[in-house]
């Protein structure tokens, strides 16, 4: 027997946050659909996406929020943050002002999702490196100061998108494993579902968005 391409384990909830104009719809896009999308319009609010991945032999769905940059819309995304239990935090290496912004983010993140929110730091625009004005190394330190995992990666070219999501994935799937995070909880972000069809098909829950996001 062959499994069931939507059957899945587990739901983990993610958000995507940073300045406007660093990439992050288009990182979704890219993880979603395998595409970039240049030339995406803002994000007004949020965007939603869905996709199942494979961690440690399990099929997890990943649910993931895209929200606005722009200040005006804070008021709106944040109250996304709450039962995340993964954050991407993207700024664009060829503005140093996105990266100069981080700490406001992650003091956000930090405020808003629970204590065992998995949060990666994604460097995007990485194919633009003649253009790099944040160097690889400060942002690494940056992340190990503040305990976030870090990766550089490009949504034109695809280059650690995929890692990037699953990486924090990995370590969310670890969190429940060792048991720093309660499933009980609604704040964890996370829901086991087990692998079950209905009537020897896929339920509609599980099956893909089709909306992915707007980029």
């Amino acid at each position: 027997m062959t499994a069931a391409p939507y059957n899945y384990s587990y739901i983990f909830k993610y958000i995507i946050i940073g300045d406007m104009g660093v990439g992050k719809s288009c990182l979704l896009h890219q993880f979603t659909e395998k595409k970039f999308m240049a030339d995406c319009p803002h994000t007004i609010g949020v965007e939603f996406g869905t996709r199942i991945m494979e961690v440690h032999g399990q099929k997890v769905k990943l649910q993931i929020w895209d929200t606005a940059g722009q200040e005006r819309f804070r008021a709106v995304t944040r109250s996304y943050y709450r039962g995340a239990a993964g954050a991407l935090m993207v700024y664009d290496i060829t503005r140093r002002s996105t990266y100069n912004h981080l700490s406001s983010w992650l003091t956000d993140a930090r405020n808003l999702t629970n204590p065992n929110t998995v949060i990666i730091l994604i460097g995007n625009k990485a194919d633009l490196e003649a253009q790099r004005d944040v160097t690889y190394e400060e942002a690494k330190q940056f992340a190990e100061e503040n305990g976030l995992l870090f990766l550089e990666a490009s949504a034109k070219t695809g280059e650690n998108v995929e890692e990037a999501f699953l990486e924090a994935a990995k370590r969310i799937y670890q969190n429940i494993q060792d048991g720093s995070l309660d499933l009980n909880a609604a704040e964890s972000g996370v829901q086991h579902k087990p692998s079950t069809l209905q009537g020897g098909r896929p339920n509609a829950d599980n099956q893909p968005a089709k909306e992915g996001c707007s980029c």
